[in-house]
């Protein structure tokens, strides 16, 4: 029987220019498309002007989490998308 996993991405944009409101609801339509729920966004000072954007959704467990990494990655603006906790959510 699948489950749903709890997943935490964070992405980095190219520049402290970026539209982080645009990069967000593009990443919001593409996890969406792939059967995300629950998904929300925080947006974490790094340096110099630059914020992260850290992404927590629900994932369908037996999905690939490759479509996750290569699709946001693809984001224009988007430096880095990385997995940076994955783990079953019970309740």
């Amino acid at each position: 029987m699948a489950g749903i996993v709890a997943v935490i991405v964070q992405m980095l944009p190219d520049s402290p220019e970026a539209d982080l409101k645009k990069i967000e609801s593009e990443a919001r339509s593409i996890l969406e498309k792939e059967g995300s729920k629950n998904i929300s966004f925080e947006q974490i000072p790094i340096a110099f002007g630059i914020k992260s954007i850290k992404i927590k959704f629900a994932w369908p467990e037996e999905k690939n989490t490759d479509i996750i990494d290569n699709s946001l990655a693809k984001i224009k603006h988007v430096s880095s998308a990385k997995i940076e906790d994955y783990r079953r959510a019970f309740g």
